[in-house]
């Protein structure tokens, strides 16, 4: 019971639309609990369908303890399976991406089939049932491309995100879509200061040039303030010709949608705000769509514009480490180098992520310096910062009673 009081104790300490302690970000246990409160109870965004095209298609993903590996089927359908073989535990896909025709463990050659059956499993005896050692299943959901899996024994509602999101994706055909370029980038800090980072454009003005020359961030986004003229003339745009526009929000906090104009005269995020991509993802019949922008916690942020999209998946390493892995998807058909550069692409993400990534390690030396005090934040630009933590604080202080309360 004391390592949920305890953690509780130290979330307690915050105070009101202010920061988390600085122990929160540094803390052994209360990284464990992030883990068994959050992470291995929640859905987390794995990957897309098209990068699993062929049956015997896989990729791995570490979620804290669990090694988990999705596959395609011989029957289409996408599955995923904790990724230890049922011998030893070896892990059986041992690489990020790959392709097989059976899932074989590198270490005795135990074989199971694309949908996890055991098939052979060498010199066991006359009394070993090879029904009973089956892969074990991994919690697997597919909405628009997006992979989400869950490690939990049971896992929560999906319909609800499900259908929230499915009006503002749906549109863009992401079946449609193969990954042009994909970067994991390696951040010196704890995953909550990565989600801290991204909810906030406090920072942009004297850190991210490259973003500031498509993105700008209006204030009734972050929830200050009547809806923004310009912000409602672009909704009333988009949801004409068929694309969910205006925000959505989670009663619970988790998830969020909305669709926001660009700067002037730009359409997409390119150094000069013109199209990156010959190849239209959308078929609305808009010239400019501006940025559909979604979140889901506690593993991914998405912006989607009219020529290409790009997917955000976070996974925490250790208590000051965290991945972030980037995604831009293009159409299919299009054809780089013809239909576009991947310098051209990339180059405002690939320096606002890196930029981003120096923010958050210098935040990270910061907070868990003795002498530090959490701050109040910004009624006026910072509503999206305090809106994760508030999330994080009420999900963990509500999980850490329930698991104090089975132990007493």
């Amino acid at each position: 019971m004391r390592k949920y009081t305890d953690v509780l104790d130290l979330i307690k300490q915050r105070k009101p639309q202010h920061g988390l302690p600085g122990a929160a970000y540094m803390d052994a246990g209360l990284y464990q609990q992030d883990l068994e409160q959050i992470w291995y109870k929640e859905w987390i965004f794995a990957g897309h369908t098209f990068e699993l095209e062929k049956p015997g298609q896989y990729l791995t993903l570490q979620i804290g303890e669990y090694p988990v590996a999705v596959v395609r089927g011989k029957d289409g359908e996408i599955r995923a399976f904790h990724n230890a073989c049922r011998h030893r535990g070896s892990k059986v896909c041992t690489e990020a991406k790959g392709k097989v025709a059976k899932l074989v463990c590198p270490y005795h050659k135990w074989t199971f089939d694309l949908d996890g059956k055991l098939l052979y499993a060498g010199n066991m005896g006359t009394d070993f049932d090879q029904s009973e050692h089956n892969l074990s299943p991994v919690h697997c959901e597919v909405v628009h491309s997006y992979i989400y899996v869950c490690v939990a024994k049971t896992a929560p509602d999906f319909e609800k995100f499900r259908s929230a999101v499915s009006p503002f994706i749906g549109p863009h055909y992401l079946e449609d879509c193969k990954v042009a370029f994909e970067a994991n980038l390696t951040e010196k800090g704890n995953w909550k200061l990565v989600f801290e980072n991204n909810r906030e454009c406090y920072h942009c003005d004297g850190t991210h040039p490259e973003l500031l020359s498509s993105y700008t961030e209006l204030a009734s986004v972050q929830g200050v303030g009547a809806e923004d003229p310009a912000l409602a003339e672009h909704c009333d745009t988009c949801e004409a010709a068929g694309l969910a526009s205006r925000m959505v929000v989670d009663p619970d906090g988790q998830f969020r949608m909305t669709r926001i104009p660009l700067n002037p005269g730009a359409s997409s995020y390119t150094m000069d705000g013109q199209p990156a991509v010959a190849r239209r993802l959308d078929r609305s019949g808009v010239d400019n769509i501006g940025a559909l922008l979604y979140f889901n916690y506690p593993s991914t942020w998405n912006h989607f514009l009219g020529d290409h999209a790009l997917s955000f998946r976070v996974l925490p390493v250790g208590p000051g480490e965290t991945v972030v892995t980037t995604k831009w998807l293009v159409h299919k058909d299009a054809v780089e180098g013809v239909d576009y550069d991947i310098d051209r692409l990339t180059k405002v993400w690939m320096a606002t992520n890196d930029q981003d990534r120096r923010l958050v390690e210098g935040t990270q030396i910061g907070v868990t310096s003795p002498a530090y005090v959490p701050g109040p934040y910004s009624t006026i630009i910072e509503n999206g910062v305090c809106q994760f933590v508030d999330w994080y604080c009420e999900l963990m202080a509500k999980r850490l009673d329930e698991a104090s309360s089975r132990i007493i």
